[in-house]
């Protein structure tokens, strides 16, 4: 064999190595390395305690996922006083159980949630390489899923308020925590037309110590319109963060809605007509059945302790 096919067969061997490498530390190793993500946030009034707020995304559960549900579970351990669910918590049509084993532990916390698509219908296989012309088409024929039993787990059981399309006001700790969101962006059942009336007369009212913007997926047209409706944070997930990213890449790959791709992930400020909002993307906690990975792109919860004004 002369040189030049050597050297050819040689890098060829390697770099089918390295992907052989990437594919066992994505599939069997990272995306079990759940990570809780903490930043420090001033927006509280001054003299207030500061409160913990956690932010769970994209469970994706499935029932079998064992490993999942005791972390979620230990989460409980921080002793949050808010907790915010971005949505897509089921990932099977038997998710449900799952999430009792994962979130019993945070009955009685106040919290918010919003629905993601994957909260309506079950996952489905989808052509990894069409994420990269732009966000995922939706599938009619895809499985429907119980969100009314979800409903009334999140609801009745744990005490977290749905706000799809709506508003809501919480006492946490002593202070008044104004909170709205929409139904899920990516499958167009956001409604902003619908809640800037609600939004208005909530700001009538007046006396929030905070408030809160929630969305599953964080299309510009959302965090927009958040931005103008007077939210002082953002929430959001939808993204996986990118999922599949290159390490110590600042930028995901694919963000699967139209979010620039710096900020598919993590904490960063949205700005919109000169007005600046703390916005936080999880990178969610799971995946689809259907695509079991990740690379770069650690699960992940928030923790953001909410601090005052000095």
């Amino acid at each position: 064999m002369t040189t030049a096919p050597r050297t050819a067969l040689t890098a060829i061997t390697a770099v089918g190595a390295v992907g052989l490498g990437a594919a066992i530390w994505g599939v069997g190793v990272e995306r079990y390395l759940f990570t809780v993500r903490e930043h420090d946030l001033f927006v509280l009034p001054a003299g207030s305690r500061p409160l913990r707020a956690l932010h769970i995304s994209d469970a994706h559960m499935a029932p079998w996922q064992h490993r999942k549900q005791r972390w979620i579970a230990s989460l409980a351990a921080f002793e949050p006083d808010l907790i915010v669910n971005t949505g897509d918590n089921l990932g099977h049509a038997d998710g449900l159980a799952g999430l009792r084993r994962a979130f019993d532990g945070f009955r009685g916390i106040p919290g918010v949630f919003v629905h993601g698509s994957n909260d309506a219908y079950a996952p489905a296989p989808r052509n990894p390489l069409r994420y990269f012309t732009g966000p995922s088409k939706n599938k009619p024929e895809a499985e429907a899923l119980d969100v009314d039993a979800l409903d009334r787990y999140l609801s009745d059981e744990l005490g977290w308020v749905g706000i799809d399309n709506t508003t809501t006001s919480l006492d946490v700790d002593g202070l008044r925590i104004d909170a709205f969101g929409v139904d899920d962006a990516h499958r167009h059942w956001d409604d902003i037309a619908g809640l800037a009336p609600q939004r208005a007369a909530q700001q009538q009212v007046g006396g929030a110590a905070l408030t809160i913007g929630v969305s599953h997926a964080p299309y510009r047209r959302v965090l927009n319109a958040f931005t103008d409706f007077g939210a002082d944070l953002i929430f959001a997930g939808h993204t996986h963060g990118g999922q599949v990213r290159i390490p110590l890449s600042p930028k995901a790959l694919v963000a699967n809605c139209d979010i620039p791709l710096d900020q598919a992930r993590g904490f960063s400020t949205w700005t919109h007509d000169d007005r600046r909002v703390p916005l936080n993307v999880s990178a969610g906690i799971g995946h689809s059945i259907f695509a079991p990975v990740r690379f770069a792109c650690r699960p992940e919860a928030t923790l953001l302790t909410l601090r005052p004004i000095a």
